[in-house]
């Protein structure tokens, strides 16, 4: 057909910028019967619009193949289908914002890779990407691409990955592949590999079919031993071998450094050692000038191989870091000392002047500073530390015969737990059971068979069996921790100023630099100084040199690139700690802007466990207990909590007047009307049981005392639930749901940080107003179905206001996801993590306002520690340039500006670190005692 048009998916190998895009998208739109053509980079895809009467998919194929890339066409069901992996990966070698930020674009360049996120606060990377398209294998090869070496962490999706470490003597390469074929053909076990250099084997399976437990008995049976390799005690490993890699080597480069900087600084002043220092070897070369290049060139080269080894990564990747201008600035006094001595060599009448006391003193006081930095950025990740700790380091796995009797007990560490194990737990250990550490519930929670129990809580009295029904990444702890360290690693908007800048930071400061010694190089041939203003024994181009290597190695990008991550990562698990899951450093950067909170009622408000409290019959021909035994029918097959505490009203009141127990009557053509209410035939009759709303709908009449008794109900706080048997109104029933303690108090408190308060609810409007005038909200919207809340938002975020939505996740999920933040009551569903960017563990009000005063502090706090980053490199630049040398002869040794670069960063991640000390509102403490008494 002439017009019809049809839409192609192809996926496009070798796109790796917005460039690529659009010259593929450009060649496509020159073909006859194009009509549109949109090009993604990212995720390597092209979408092409046509008319077949002009032009086909393989004409567009070759198109996209004639402009330079690979082409294939895809169906719409395999991008549906396609379902994204996350890895986590070590990356050894990040040294600042630059490295990161190159490692980050060359990554999100990858064919398959959807979002890569690099932290270089805990030098870890995060990377989304379709298992279809791309390997784990193929980003640890494109990270050694880069530069960098990489080490797998943790792999999710359909299967699961553990590492195990091998104890014992490895005969020879034909024992390992026995290992890895009996590995193989374990049923389950996807892939096998074996790294023989740290006895390390990680083996990807299936959790439903086999565990660790399974592979190392495996092992076992060849001759070895194997144990699960620690996640944190790799972390705590690479962090401690980072640490003593930096002290060594910073404690060497003293060894050679303090003789240099004796012989060049303090020598001089002692006439006996300095006769000896000016002992001439070669005509003017002196015994002190061969020591101090003697000392100094295994610090340039061997200690401060790190510099050269990152500066040949980045110059060869096309992008400058700080190792580029950390060699740079000692190079340049090295070489220049080296020139100076071999000139006095080879000249009578030349009197070198070295810099070797430079060159060393940089690199020691650069390594000094990193080692001080590792040792801060290893607090930031404390958080994390402390809820791995929470899980248990050993378990008692029973074994159950046919009948399910314990048969056998035996101690295994807690990380063999394999799906479905029976594992016993006694009192003490990580029935009652202290769930604190996830709900927030102070009190033990009794457990009876079949109920659910979480993974590192406390049981506190009897002894429980529990089934493993999730082990692993599975389990809620892990999911928690999976959260917090997805949240550190994720960008916040702030971040892009630093990242903006450091892409123009390093060659500007090269720049600046050079055009320093031009400057005073020029003066100095120009007498536009008086020659005592060079210090003995220097001349003009020395001193002009002084002044370049000054301002290359006093500029720091670090402290920018480091301002906002290590703030973020501190403040995220500082909030962990207290129940409060921020979810990344967007939804902290926009929680402390936010103005308006919109509340749900149910649940949030409220303990969102309604009863029934009162009862009004207005028929005299039936009686209370057919009434409830009706409205119970109907209501039994509902999920809503209103329905749920009628059926418990009802169970109540047949209990107390039939011993034998409660039983219904049987409902037809039962209907659960969202928003309204419910309607089934019970008995032949029609029974509809709902709000007014749910009556008009179905032309029932609504008597005057019917109304009047509904407005008095919701006039003290209570939902009206209006019964109605074969069109006529039978009875009304009140519930209250009665207001969380300290929910009052929560509003009060919001309402004085300038915040303003809506409640947003599917409940009537006496209700909703009884509810409103109880808390102290002025503003509310009744009746409104989830659709409503999220329109209501929206129209509140156009009248510029910055919305966080609060509700639980479920019904309110539409809204969550509408409002700037979505704040969910609660960690107990997926859905309330899914669609929220705050979760509150303990499903408290007051943690509201943690959130919004936590985040408050975190932005005051980065703002400060921009303000440090950015304000030492304009006043560090132009004082090591020299600026107000002419008045007053201070200069900046390259040596101090060095020591005064590392000092920065340092101060910048103890600046953050800061964070850690925080307290959540003093009345907030008050608050929550009160809460308690009531409750």
């Amino acid at each position: 057909m002439q017009g019809a048009e049809v839409k192609a998916l192809f996926s496009v190998t070798g796109m790796t910028c917005s460039a690529c895009a659009a010259s593929v998208e450009k060649a496509v739109k020159h073909l006859p019967g194009i009509k549109d053509a949109v090009v993604d980079a990212l995720n390597h895809r092209a979408q092409v619009v046509f008319s077949p009467a002009f032009v086909n998919e393989e004409t567009i194929r070759e198109t996209i193949e004639d402009a330079g890339f690979e082409a294939r066409l895809i169906s719409e069901e395999t991008i549906n289908d396609r379902s994204t992996q996350v890895c986590r990966i070590r990356i050894q070698g990040l040294s600042c914002i630059s490295c990161s930020m190159t490692l980050e674009y060359y990554l999100s360049s990858v064919h398959g890779v959807t979002k890569a996120l690099v932290s270089l606060s805990n030098e870890k990377i995060e990377v989304h990407f379709d298992p279809r398209i791309s390997t784990v294998d193929q980003i640890l090869e494109a990270v050694r691409d880069v530069g960098f070496e990489g080490t797998l962490i943790t792999y999710g999706g359909a299967t699961r990955s553990v590492q195990l470490q091998l104890e014992g003597v490895l005969e020879n390469e034909n024992s390992t592949k026995i290992i890895e074929n009996s590995l193989r053909s374990l049923p389950g076990v996807r892939e096998v590999k074996f790294e023989p250099d740290r006895k390390k084997m990680s083996v990807t399976y299936e959790p439903d079919l086999k565990g660790p437990r399974d592979f190392i008995k495996t092992i076992e049976s060849n001759g070895l031993k194997a144990a699960i390799f620690s996640e944190k005690r790799g972390s705590e490993t690479h962090r401690e071998d980072e640490i003593k890699q930096y002290y060594r080597s910073f404690i060497w480069s003293l060894v050679f450094t303090i003789p240099v900087f004796l012989s060049s600084m303090v020598f001089m002043y002692i006439p006996s050692i300095n006769r000896g220092m000016e002992i001439k070897v070669v005509n003017m070369v002196t015994v002190g000038a061969i020591l101090r290049w003697i000392l100094c060139t295994p610090v340039q080269f061997i200690i401060g191989r790190r510099f050269y080894t990152g500066a040949h990564k980045a110059l060869r990747r096309g992008s400058a870091n700080m190792d580029v201008l950390i060699a740079l600035g000692t190079n340049a006094a090295y070489f220049y000392s080296v020139y100076s001595v071999l000139r006095a060599a080879f000249s009578p009448r030349f009197e070198s002047t070295d810099f070797f006391e430079t060159s060393a003193m940089l690199v020691s006081f650069i390594l000094l500073g990193k080692y001080l930095e590792v040792l801060a950025k290893g607090k930031t990740c404390e958080a994390i530390e402390k809820l791995m700790d929470l899980s248990p380091e050993r378990a008692t796995l029973l074994t159950l015969d046919m009948e399910g009797n314990v048969s056998n007990e035996e101690e295994i560490d807690s990380r063999l737990i394999q799906k479905n194990d029976a594992v016993k737990v006694v009192p003490g250990t990580k029935s009652h059971v202290n769930e604190s550490m996830v709900t927030g519930e102070s009190r033990p929670v009794g457990k009876r068979k079949g109920d659910l129990v979480i993974g590192g809580t406390m049981n506190t009295n009897g002894v429980l069996h529990v089934k493993a029904t999730r082990v692993g990444s599975e389990s809620a702890l892990s999911q928690i921790v999976r959260l917090v360290e997805s949240a550190q690693m994720a960008k916040a908007p702030v971040q892009k100023f630093a990242d903006r800048i450091s892409k123009f930071f390093v060659p500007l400061v090269v720049f600046l630099s050079i055009s320093t010694w031009f400057a005073w190089f020029c003066a100095g041939k120009l007498k536009g100084y008086p020659k005592s203003w060079i210090p003995p024994p220097m001349d003009g181009f020395e001193l002009a040199l002084q002044f370049g290597i000054s301002v290359m190695v006093i500029a720091c990008p670090c402290a920018l690139g480091l301002a906002t991550p290590t703030a973020v990562m501190v403040s995220t698990g500082v909030g962990a700690s207290q129940g409060v899951l921020i979810k990344g450093g967007h939804a902290l950067e926009t929680t402390h802007k936010v103005n308006c909170i919109v509340f749900d009622k149910t649940g949030t408000l409220t303990i969102g466990r309604p009863v029934v409290v009162t009862t009004k019959l207005l028929k005299d021909n039936m009686s209370h207990q057919e009434f409830t035994s009706l409205v119970a029918a109907a209501e039994v097959n509902s999920e809503h909590p209103l329905g749920k505490a009628v059926v418990e009203y009802a169970k109540k009141c047949m209990e107390n007047d039939d011993e034998a127990g409660p039983t219904w009557p049987e409902a037809r053509d039962f209907e659960s009307i969202t928003g309204h209410g419910v309607k089934a035939v019970i008995r032949n009759r029609e029974v509809l049981v709902g709000n007014k709303s749910l009556m008009l709908d179905h032309n029932v009449v609504i008597r005057t005392c019917a109304e009047e008794i509904m407005t008095e109900i919701e006039g003290l706080a209570q939902t009206g639930i209006l019964v109605s048997i074969d069109r006529e109104i039978y009875g009304i029933l009140g519930v209250s749901d009665p207001l969380k303690p300290g929910a009052r108090e929560a509003v009060s408190i919001l309402r004085s940080m300038k915040i303003k308060c809506i409640i947003v609810t599917g409940d009537n409007k006496g209700t909703a107003k009884a509810i409103a005038k109880e808390v102290g909200i002025d503003s509310f919207v009744a009746e409104a179905k989830p659709e409503h809340k999220a329109q209501k938002v929206k129209e509140l975020q156009a009248n510029g206001n910055i919305v966080a939505m609060v509700g639980d996740g479920i019904n309110d999920s539409p809204a969550l996801v509408a409002a700037d933040i979505g704040v969910a009551i609660g960690a107990g569903t997926d859905i309330a993590i899914e669609a929220a960017d705050i979760v509150l563990m303990k499903s408290n009000l007051e943690d509201v306002i943690t959130a919004i005063d936590l985040s408050r502090k975190t932005f005051f706090r980065i703002r400060l520690n921009y303000i440090w980053a950015l304000g030492y490199n304009v006043i560090g630049i132009p004082l090591a340039a020299g600026a107000i040398f002419p008045a007053t002869r201070f200069r900046l040794p390259p040596w101090v500006a060095g020591g005064a670069m590392a000092a920065s960063s340092v101060s910048v991640v103890c600046s953050s670190l800061l964070l850690k000390n925080y307290k959540r509102p003093k009345v907030l403490d008050s608050l929550q005692v009160r809460g308690k008494i009531i409750g």
